[in-house]
């Protein structure tokens, strides 16, 4: 039943087409790649650089808290048969204090660091849709699609979206 309404409304589509007056050939369709166009503009160059600049220095801190923690992890397997059981067990529940709290930091990290990435991502990709409705009303195109599984390159317009973004101030 369900099947049969679906032919139906399928052959009813297909008949009123040429009613609608527009071929195929009418159309103008564009073709945005949004990851290249967050790849490669300037605009993306420059969130990328602000976004090291801002957390550069707190994973360099996490890197030197990770070399430390794994040479007081061999200082202490080296000196473990030397220690007092009371002493060996003090200093395994540092480090493993030291590990916790590291795996903590860098969880925070990430998602600090992963949170900010989205905002400038966003900012980067309204810019960018924007750019592309200006084009899509200049040039009169009737459809533009972002991220489609192929495209020709007769019909991909990245390059101008890119290039329209850089000449923005």
């Amino acid at each position: 039943m369900i099947a049969m309404s679906l032919r139906a409304l399928t052959l009813a589509a297909l008949t009123a087409l040429p009613l609608a007056g527009v071929s195929a050939q009418d159309l103008k369709i564009g073709f945005v790649n949004s990851e290249r166009v967050v790849r490669e503009s300037n605009l993306a160059k420059l969130a990328q650089a602000k976004l090291e600049a801002e957390f550069g220095r707190r994973e360099k801190d996490l890197k030197d808290a990770a070399a430390r923690l794994q040479a007081a992890g061999e200082k202490f397997e080296k000196d473990a048969p030397l220690l007092s059981e009371a002493q060996r067990t003090s200093r395994q529940r540092e480090l493993v204090e030291t590990e916790r709290d590291l795996q903590r930091k860098r969880r925070e990290f990430q998602e600090d660091a992963q949170a900010r990435r989205n905002e400038e991502l966003q900012v980067v990709v309204e810019r960018a849709n924007k750019v592309i409705k200006q084009i899509f009303e200049a040039e009169k195109f009737d459809l533009i699609l972002q991220d489609a599984i192929h495209a020709s390159n007769r019909v991909d317009i990245t390059k101008r979206v890119i290039d329209a973004l850089n000449a923005q101030k």
